[in-house]
C-alpha cells in the first residue's frame, strides 16, 4: 500500500513538472493559449531589416503594445516590410510617429519602438511609418572604419 501512495504522488509531480515546462515554453516563445487580443495592423518599411523575428515586440515608451506579424522583402522598393500587430487598447499613435529598430541591451533581440509624434490624427488599421529608422549594423560600421570610409 505504501509503494502504491508512493507511486501516485511521483506521478503527481511529474505531470505537474511537464505542466510546468509547457507553460515556460509558450510563455517564452510568445505563443499563448489564451484568446487573441484585439488588434489592428500597421505596416513600416526599413532599409535594412537586421535581427527583426516574427513574434518580436513592438513598444512604445518602454511598453509592450504589439508584435511583429510578418518581414518580408518589397520586390519593387527591395526594402524591408514590416507588417505589425497593435493591441487595439492602444488607438491614439499619432500618424506622424517613427518606428526605429532597437537593441535591448549590446547584444541582445531587436524588436521596433515606436518614437511617438505630434500629429492630433491617430494611425489607423492598414496605415504605414512615414518615418523609419534601420537597425545599427555593427559589423558594417566597423568594416567601413577598418577600411576608412
Amino acid at each position: 500500500m505504501a509503494q502504491r501512495t508512493t507511486e501516485f504522488i511521483v506521478g503527481v509531480f511529474m505531470v505537474a513538472g511537464f505542466a510546468a515546462l509547457v507553460f515556460l515554453a509558450l510563455q517564452v516563445s510568445g505563443l499563448t493559449p489564451g484568446a487573441a487580443s484585439d488588434t489592428y495592423t500597421v505596416y513600416a518599411r526599413f532599409n535594412d531589416a537586421g535581427g527583426l523575428a516574427v513574434r518580436g515586440r513592438v513598444s512604445m515608451a518602454g511598453v509592450t503594445i504589439g508584435r511583429i506579424q510578418t518581414i518580408t522583402l518589397d520586390q519593387e522598393s527591395f526594402q524591408a516590410q514590416v507588417v505589425m500587430d497593435i493591441d487595439a487598447s492602444v488607438n491614439n499613435i499619432p500618424t506622424d510617429s517613427s518606428a526605429i529598430i532597437r537593441t535591448s541591451g549590446l547584444l541582445g533581440e531587436q524588436y521596433i519602438d515606436i518614437s511617438v509624434g505630434a500629429d492630433e490624427t491617430a494611425m489607423q488599421n492598414g496605415d504605414a511609418f512615414y518615418s523609419t529608422q534601420s537597425a545599427l549594423n555593427l559589423e558594417r560600421m566597423i568594416s567601413n572604419f577598418a577600411s576608412g570610409r
